[in-house]
């Protein structure tokens, strides 16, 4: 799950003070994560199932689901190494922070294992299965009805009645769930896990390759355990430090620059439904329109619903335009028909995301990392904000509505991130989409650098883009840094 920031100078009496704060809100210190119960050391293993790359091995350990309660109840979280293939010069370790959140680390090597030759020969490379994988098999059936259909509320009376709806679905969820896990997958915890398995394979500090949603619990490990990170590459990660809201208003400008390329395009291609038309009118006024008079539409999948323009703002353009502009041209087809009354080529997509990001198992893995509005009054004001930077697309995020009535205490809030202790991380992006998170993340780190893809696309490593991959190896392997502003041309 993707939905799909601050400078320096911050003085080191309010960094010790945000790093205190962050610990109390947790429930438990760094230095009493440390001394934690410790397993024996994992029985690695060959690995079982299919597409298994050769030579990887599988092992697991058991963490707390409360790491406040280290006596507590346990969650198994599987891992997996792929061996250095030059163990004379064998370096350390590398642990993959899989994004999603809810993705599978282990699946994450698996496909890229064969694009990381040149980093396995000095690095383990090690993956794991995150706790928000391990609950998404095992939440309850509850936990996946939507507690409503997501929509942008007008007033303080239509947000209550949206944070009502999900209070609801949310402590519905919460009191059918066995594992406990509900009440514990932010990041903080997400981080300590990281510790355990650091501990786990005997590392003194670890190299990190985290991925998308895997930077918040990057840098929650940043917060917590400076001294235990030797490298730290960041690859389309967003910077949750920040707060939502500015990391959301940070892509907007990029996402505008990317609509005026599909307008341009379309202005140049015959084969565009709105070739000959100005293409951004046609779409502003679309959604003027069903926010005035939302269009009715039927999903195969979900049913009857109505598309304001909130929903086409939110879920209507895609920015890659994949093969041969196949999307970009359906986009624009679409908007024709819509205009017209005809919304079936928003439907699926528009009502289904309204509903999957109204789902409380699916948000319960990133509403503690302080995802939601605190109140109307921000969403007003951000609200405001988003419509000044985006003409297109500014409006309420989803995200951060389906996390309105989170009915538990925010565990990983925003903070600045204090960068004292920290060595230079890298970072990577694309110009397209994710390089202004990764490299607002970065910034926050002296000396560090961020690369930018020059092209659509999101995790370079994990999508085989070969020059990303090579500025990455370069760093992990030798700690050595491109210069600032390098950029990668389009693979």
């Amino acid at each position: 799950m993707t939905t799909t920031k601050r400078g320096r100078g911050r003085g080191r009496t309010s960094a010790l003070i945000i790093g205190a704060t962050v610990a109390a809100l947790a429930g438990i210190t760094p230095e009493a994560s440390a001394t934690r119960a410790r397993d024996a050391q994992p029985a690695w293993q060959d690995c079982a199932g299919q597409d298994i790359p050769a030579g990887m091995r599988c092992a697991a350990i058991e963490v707390p689901v409360d790491w406040a309660e280290p006596d507590g109840p346990k969650v198994r979280l599987d891992l997996a190494r792929l061996p250095a293939t030059e163990p004379a010069h064998r370096i350390g370790s590398v642990l993959g922070v899989p994004g999603g959140p809810g993705a599978d680390g282990i699946d994450d090597l698996k496909h890229a294992a064969s694009d990381l030759t040149e980093l396995r020969r000095r690095f383990d490379l090690v993956a794991y299965k995150p706790r928000t994988a391990v609950w998404r098999e095992q939440m309850p059936p509850s936990c996946m009805q939507p507690g409503t259909s997501l929509f942008e509320p007008q007033d303080k009376q239509q947000y209550r009645a949206l944070a009502a709806a999900m209070t609801r679905a949310f402590k519905a969820c919460q009191n059918a769930d066995k594992t406990g896990l509900f009440a514990h997958m932010d990041s903080l915890s997400a981080a300590r896990d990281l510790d355990a398995i650091r501990e786990a394979l005997g590392e003194k500090r670890l190299s990190f390759m985290a991925n998308s949603y895997g930077g918040v619990p990057a840098a929650a490990y940043a917060r917590l355990f400076p001294q235990r990170i030797r490298a730290m590459y960041l690859d389309g990660t967003v910077n949750q430090t920040d707060g939502w809201p500015d990391q959301t208003l940070r892509a907007l400008p990029v996402l505008e620059k990317v609509f005026t390329r599909f307008t341009t395009w379309c202005a140049d291609t015959p084969a565009c439904a709105l070739h000959g038309q100005d293409a951004g009118a046609v779409w502003r006024k679309l959604v003027r329109d069903a926010d005035r008079r939302p269009i009715p539409v039927t999903s195969s999948e979900f049913g009857k619903g109505e598309l304001t323009g909130w929903h086409l703002r939110s879920f209507g353009f895609v920015g890659d335009p994949g093969p041969d502009h196949a999307r970009w041209l359906a986009f624009a087809a679409a908007v024709g028909k819509a205009r017209d009354g005809d919304g079936s080529g928003f439907a699926d997509f528009a009502l289904g995301n309204a509903r999957i990001w109204a789902t409380p198992g699916a948000l319960a893995m990133t509403c503690a990392d302080d995802r939601g509005y605190s109140g109307y009054a921000q969403l007003r004001k951000f609200r405001r904000q988003a419509q000044k930077t985006s003409p297109n697309f500014g409006g309420a995020s989803f995200d951060a509505l389906g996390c309105t009535g989170w009915p538990l205490p925010v565990a990983n809030p925003s903070l600045p991130l204090p960068a004292r202790g920290l060595p230079p991380f890298l970072g990577a992006g694309s110009t397209w989409g994710d390089y202004a998170w990764t490299e607002s993340f970065t910034r926050m780190i002296p000396e560090s650098v961020t690369v930018g893809y020059d092209g659509p696309g999101h995790v370079m490593y994990l999508s085989g883009r070969k020059c990303p991959i090579q500025h990455a190896t370069t760093y992990l392997t030798d700690l050595r840094l491109p210069e600032p502003g390098t950029t990668c041309p389009a693979e």
